[in-house]
């Protein structure tokens, strides 16, 4: 009941007259089903909007930090994002990650949509970051459909470190599904999730025309500037020329 209040009264009419989203190529989701929506990150909002274009109740794993913060204000933060569809899981430990992708198989087994963002975190400066391959473990695990899906203008509306959403107009854009039911033999090939999940990455790129750095995001958050520029740069021009493991 809270998801659809916040979807068609409290939420979403707000971002609706603020910042038009417009969708495309919802012609490519299911009608029922599962299936698992893998969306590049570049904004905290992308939850909000891509649950608003979205028909279907969509249901995504997001960080534990988001339901404990103490106070009134911590209740009301847990009330807004699982009025969102927002499922806490802890990701503090390699146990709590099976936990956390057990969870997401159990979604998807219940015929659900899921909503996930393969590069673990909001990208730091708008290009894109390798995936994490808990994607592929759950799409194989499940035996459910890819479906890309890229966000544009959420960084406009939420820009990376603000506290007030800005006005700007903002797109959804759903992509084509991706079937891997031909890796069902060797779904637990860690090469083989790795390949699965590098497929959607590439995908997204694709799609967003996002420059592709083929490291992870969450490496670089808490490093110095210059360190990440460095780190960026490097495998920036890896990813162009693969055979070019060093700096020159």
């Amino acid at each position: 009941m809270l998801y659809w209040l916040a979807k068609y009264v409290f939420i979403g009419p707000l971002l609706r007259i603020t910042c038009r989203p417009r969708v495309h190529g919802l012609e490519n989701l299911p009608e029922t089903g599962p299936a698992i929506l893998a969306s590049n990150h570049l904004a905290v909002v992308d939850s909000f909007f891509l649950a608003l274009m979205v028909p279907r109740r969509l249901t995504f794993l997001a960080k534990s930090e988001y339901f404990t913060a103490p106070g009134p204000a911590g209740w009301l933060k847990k009330m807004f994002f699982a009025g969102v569809g927002q499922v806490p899981i802890d990701r503090s430990s390699a146990q709590a990650a099976e936990s956390a992708l057990l969870t997401g198989v159990g979604i998807l087994r219940e015929g659900k949509l899921l909503g996930i963002y393969p590069e673990g975190t909001r990208s730091p400066d708008g290009r894109l970051y390798k995936g994490k391959s808990g994607l592929a473990i759950l799409a194989l695990e499940a035996a459910v459909p890819v479906i890309p899906v890229v966000m544009v203008g959420t960084d406009r509306v939420n820009p990376l470190g603000s506290r007030m959403w800005r006005p700007a107009r903002v797109e959804v854009v759903i992509g084509h599904q991706l079937d891997f039911s031909r890796y069902a033999d060797v779904k637990d090939d860690r090469f083989v999730q790795r390949s699965v999940t590098d497929e959607v990455m590439h995908e997204l790129m694709r799609m967003s025309g996002q420059e592709y750095v083929d490291v992870y995001a969450a490496t670089l958050k808490n490093k110095p500037a210059d360190e990440t520029v460095a780190a960026t740069d490097k495998a920036v021009r890896h990813t162009r020329d693969p055979a070019q493991t060093e700096d020159p």
